[in-house]
């Protein structure tokens, strides 16, 4: 591990404060010293899982899924959901640092995954085992660091639903620069077959179907759905890829694209899907339809709460796992968006001692 106490924030910090941060990210350097990627992430759980032995914190597992519960866990109580991914992307080119190296410079904790999301991770992580082994809590706690969440896997929080589903409600860790995402728009990815007629492209024969394709990509820029969300916006939908002809003088019989669907709650999937089959030439094939958009009620006390402390409060347009949890949910966490998937991903370490201190605040308020 780096020498992290001449980096460390010291603002109205004691020693011993200072101590219990180091160690948590000492975790986070750890974790960034391993490969995660999607689907590969059995290090990066060895690691979690090793730090709560370390603790005598009991845990269960499943795949490279973990979770643990607060000392005096009550049954009769509700609970709360405290969860963060440990997977990440692939690096992408541009990386000028080793992405697996963890360094400090300039108070920046760099490497993959600093930003997305391990610094929500270790924060949520650090405030689980501060409230760990109160008697008087009235919410039960749940802490879970699970797999798969950069592709939406079948196999990372969707395995515990048994868990996640008993709870009152969740606190999902991404970067947010500790803004509250009380609402997040869902995913649905289509693609769109238009067919043509080939013919010589010398001669005025067979039937472009890039050309019939093209009113459909216009339709998609240009149409504006009538229901708008108050905290997201309204859906939206890109013409991401497409793909057509076989070479110069040959008129193209098919042409391929897809679209990515940024939905809102205001519309269901089948709403979206039949207005679209409406309105374009192409045959449409879904891929998948189970990433839904979520929305917390404004009322909710977790909302209330960040309200009574400042926490500015939005609606996100990137996805999380919050699409895949059937109960109430927030999304918020240290670090910034832009940054995550990018070269030189990099979390600073005074945003890791403000997550820590907010979370903490925020849970307060309900415990």
């Amino acid at each position: 591990m780096l020498n992290l106490e001449q980096h460390l924030p010291k603002t109205k910090m004691t020693k011993i404060q200072d101590d219990a941060q180091i160690q948590f990210i000492e975790l986070l350097q750890k974790l960034i010293g391993v490969s995660s990627f999607s689907k590969e992430e059995d290090k990066a759980a060895d690691i979690v899982r090793k730090f709560l032995k370390s603790k005598k914190i009991p845990f269960d597992t499943k795949l490279h899924n973990t979770w643990a519960k607060n000392k005096h866990y009550n049954f009769l109580k509700p609970t709360i959901l405290l969860n963060s991914h440990i997977d990440t992307v692939k690096p992408v080119n541009g990386w000028v640092k080793d992405p697996f190296s963890a360094e400090v410079q300039d108070d920046k904790l760099y490497g993959l995954g600093s930003n997305d999301a391990g610094a929500a991770l270790i924060s949520l992580l650090a405030t689980f085992l501060h409230f760990y082994d109160k008697e008087d809590l009235k919410y039960n706690l749940i802490f879970a660091a699970t797999s798969e969440e950069e592709i939406s896997g079948k196999n990372g929080i969707e395995q515990i639903e048994d868990i996640t589903s008993s709870c009152e409600f969740a606190i999902v860790g991404e970067p947010t620069e500790m803004k509250m995402a009380i609402a997040e728009k869902g995913l649905m990815v289509f693609d769109g077959e238009v067919k043509g007629k080939a013919g010589h492209a010398a001669r005025n024969e067979g039937v472009n179907a890039i050309y019939l394709a093209m009113t459909d990509v216009q339709w998609f820029q240009n149409y504006q759905y009538k229901k708008i969300n108050p905290v997201l916006g309204p859906v939206k939908m890109t013409v991401s890829m497409i793909q057509a002809g076989t070479q110069h003088n040959v008129i193209p019989d098919v042409c391929k694209y897809t679209v990515d669907v940024r939905t809102i709650p205001e519309y269901t999937s089948e709403q979206i899907i039949e207005i679209i089959k409406d309105n374009v030439k192409a045959d449409i094939k879904v891929r998948s339809t189970r990433l839904q958009p979520s929305q917390i009620d404004k009322e909710h006390l977790i909302v209330k709460a960040a309200e009574k402390l400042g926490i500015e409060t939005f609606g996100s347009s990137t996805l999380s796992d919050q699409t895949l949890l059937k109960i109430p949910s927030i999304k918020m966490g240290p670090g910034k968006s832009e940054r995550s998937h990018t070269a030189d991903e990099f979390i600073y370490l005074q945003e890791i001692e403000d997550g820590l201190k907010i979370y903490r605040k925020l849970l307060e308020q309900v415990l």
